[in-house]
């Protein structure tokens, strides 16, 4: 059964506040997300002062790049303008770190704790022009929801 929206973003909110091992919690998140809108691949990162850093991922398969600068990818450009960054069609942008052969177009939305961006939310679609405006409105939605996870008492 499907979610509606506001299910969804009850659901992601109980998942962050859970007392469960983070990655569990992250993983529960990504999958959450994935399945509200049929969502080929969805990624959580930490970011840190030097870097971005895969928590937690939907599917057996890691993204190829689990670890990688502050500085690039589309991740480190959405962390740089504190801002989403949606590319629908990612082989016309130099930006992208290819994390699947298959993804043509990906969402990345910051995940703040106060002003600080904290981690970042990465959604991948095999589609060329996969992600409309009302999906950049869902998915900021669910970066506060999950926010908690990046908290300071959050069991890292």
């Amino acid at each position: 059964m499907r979610l509606t929206p506001a299910d969804t973003l009850e659901r992601l909110k109980a998942i962050a506040a859970g007392t469960e091992d983070r990655a569990a919690r992250a993983k529960d998140a990504a999958e959450c997300i994935r399945q509200a809108r049929q969502f080929r691949w969805v990624g959580l990162y930490d970011v840190t002062s030097s870097e971005i850093r895969a928590i937690a991922w939907t599917g057996t398969n890691p993204p190829a790049y689990p670890t990688f600068p502050r500085t690039q990818g589309l991740n480190g450009a959405a962390v740089a303008e504190g801002r989403p960054v949606i590319i629908n069609d990612v082989r016309k942008d130099s930006r992208y770190l290819t994390t699947f052969a298959a993804t043509l177009a990906e969402a990345i939305v910051p995940v703040r704790v106060g002003d600080t961006i904290v981690g970042t939310l990465d959604v991948e679609s095999d589609r060329v022009d996969a992600f409309t405006p009302d999906d950049e409105r869902f998915l900021r939605q669910c970066a506060g929801a999950i926010a908690p996870l990046w908290s300071p008492h959050a069991a890292w």
